[in-house]
């Protein structure tokens, strides 16, 4: 799993939940199982696992696992993993120079972790396992003294049961224009949506997960990339905690 220092049970930010970084096998399947539902059966997403019931991909070998659990149950109801910048130095990439073309970002890279598989059960989309997740987060960059957080940010492709870009072109339109993060962290998506083709008009908001991303000061690193497999837009964004405004300080980094 890695060196860093990820000590469990994290604070939770409501009673009711637990939140922890998985130690064993069978903690990383049940995150995976509940991706596979969220991601597969929820989403459509067509996933090529060799486990069936789970989400798996070569990444998550290497990569740190984030759990919250219901505390009566116990069952996780939502998870992260969090891909360091030596356990990528050791796969040789992360999940989203797969998608992107990074090279910008090669200066924050030894500083830089990836979030990614973000995703929370559909009965606890209050707010308050995020928040939760986020919590641990900010404890975990502040532990490891890591101070960039990159990853992909989804955007259905489904909109009034019909697949189409449309609205992910017009949630590109909105955020462009007022969080785009400056022409040396830009990248480039490696399968572009053809924004060309699409009506980037549409009245609609982000996800919340985007929207919640972005009043935490992240950035928008460029256009976004599509994802068949995963029946998505992907939004590429950057967060460095020095821009994490004042607000949100102590509740995410004790600070």
């Amino acid at each position: 799993m890695g060196a860093p220092t990820a000590p469990q049970p994290e604070p939770a930010a409501q009673p009711g939940i637990v939140v922890a970084w998985a130690r064993h096998q069978d903690e990383v399947r049940a995150a995976q199982r509940l991706r596979y539902d969220v991601f597969a059966r929820e989403m459509g997403a067509r996933l090529a696992s060799p486990l069936e019931g789970h989400d798996i991909d070569l990444f998550d070998d290497y990569c740190e696992h984030l759990l919250v659990r219901d505390a009566a149950s116990q069952a996780v109801i939502g998870t992260y993993r969090v891909l360091t910048p030596a356990q990528a130095r050791r796969v040789g990439s992360t999940y989203s120079d797969t998608e992107f073309d990074l090279t910008r970002l090669r200066g924050l890279r030894s500083r830089m972790v990836e979030l990614g598989r973000s995703c929370v059960h559909a009965e606890y989309r209050n707010g308050g396992v995020i928040m939760a997740l986020w919590g641990a987060l900010g404890g975990f960059m502040v532990r490891n003294r890591l101070d960039a957080m990159i990853g992909c940010a989804s955007i259905p492709m489904l909109h009034n049961g019909v697949i189409s870009g449309d609205v992910a072109a017009s949630i590109w339109r909105q955020v462009r224009e007022r969080h785009l993060a400056p022409i040396e962290h830009q990248v480039r998506p490696r399968l572009p949506l053809p924004l060309e083709h699409l009506d980037d008009s549409l009245a609609v908001e982000p996800p919340a997960l985007i929207r919640g991303y972005l009043r935490l000061g992240t950035k928008v690193l460029g256009p976004p990339a599509w994802d068949p497999d995963f029946n998505s837009a992907d939004l590429p964004m950057l967060m460095q905690l020095a821009e994490l405004p004042a607000r949100y300080r102590k509740h995410f980094l004790g600070a």
